[in-house]
């Protein structure tokens, strides 16, 4: 629910949009519309000839009101009957946001690049790219899909990030950008798991390296160390195999993966005695895995 002091025609401060920004993190992706907007309409001669603050208050209460639709309508009337005001800039801002819970992440991306060209030294601009990289973050398909979307959530994250650092935008963007890696990861381990069951054993090492390479940091490494020593066995790679279990034991001894990967160098008696101990520490998986290969 928009704040009271939100709906006031002239209270609207940074504060009140940091509120404004909490909502998409509460909201599922938005609700649906009045059935009675119908879509984009045209604008009727009492919008048009309505003040500037009615026309603001109007959009507000619909976006309190979940009318989405509406809500777009009147802001975007006030940018066009008053585009010299400071109403302007902030409906602007308002109609990206109500775009964004309509879940017109397009509209609102272009709503939002506008308002960042045009407002540059706007004290709203941090919550303009945060709510802009939200709008790619939320179009983020399965693993099974393409994952464009994902590398642009990241890029527009990493914006967050490093333009405004400390802020409550940037942490919560960098806890994004951390799971965009993760489902980056995630889709590298489908592919390569598929090569893997075609015996396109070239291809699938390439994917699960790929992944003990650049997501170090993501819950996928083990499962990818742990696939390619069994693409290694496959191809009999003993060397390779022992040496990549080397790599898995001492920096995941209690994984699941491990266990596994131990008990089949076990059965190929390419191992004796109990599992190596943990030797782990901050940087060991680069320095070791740089180290074995």
């Amino acid at each position: 629910m928009i704040p009271n002091r939100f709906r006031q025609s002239g209270c609207f401060s940074r504060s009140a949009i940091a509120l404004a920004a909490i909502l998409p993190l509460l909201s599922a992706c938005g609700g649906s519309d009045d059935k009675a907007d119908g879509g984009q309409v045209a604008l009727d001669a009492a919008t048009q000839t309505a003040s500037v603050d009615t026309l603001y208050n109007n959009g507000m209460d619909a976006l309190n009101a979940q009318r989405y639709t509406s809500a777009i309508n009147q802001f975007a009337a006030v940018e066009a009957n008053y585009p010299y005001s400071s109403w302007a800039q902030r409906a602007l801002l308002m109609e990206g946001y109500a775009q964004y819970m309509a879940n017109h992440y397009t509209d609102s991306i272009g709503t939002l690049n506008r308002f960042t060209q045009l407002y540059p030294t706007s004290t709203d601009i941090p919550y303009a790219y945060y709510l802009r990289a939200l709008c790619y973050y939320e179009q983020i398909e399965d693993i099974q899909r393409d994952q464009q979307d994902t590398v642009d959530a990241m890029n527009a994250l990493q914006v967050v990030v490093d333009r405004f650092p400390g802020s409550a935008y940037a942490r919560d963007a960098q806890l994004k950008i951390d799971l965009c890696r993760d489902h980056l990861a995630g889709k590298e381990m489908a592919i390569g798991r598929w090569y893997q069951g075609q015996h396109f054993y070239e291809a699938a090492i390439g994917r699960f390296q790929t992944v003990v390479n650049d997501f170090q940091t993501t819950n996928h490494v083990p499962e990818a160390l742990a696939r390619l020593v069994e693409v290694y066995l496959a191809l009999g790679l003993s060397d390779e195999a022992r040496k990549t279990a080397a790599v898995l034991g001492y920096n995941y001894p209690g994984n699941y993966w491990y266990a596994v990967t131990y008990d089949q160098l076990q059965s190929d008696h390419l191992v004796n005695g109990v599992p190596p101990p943990h030797a782990g520490g901050p940087g060991f998986f680069s320095r070791t895995w740089n180290w074995l290969f």
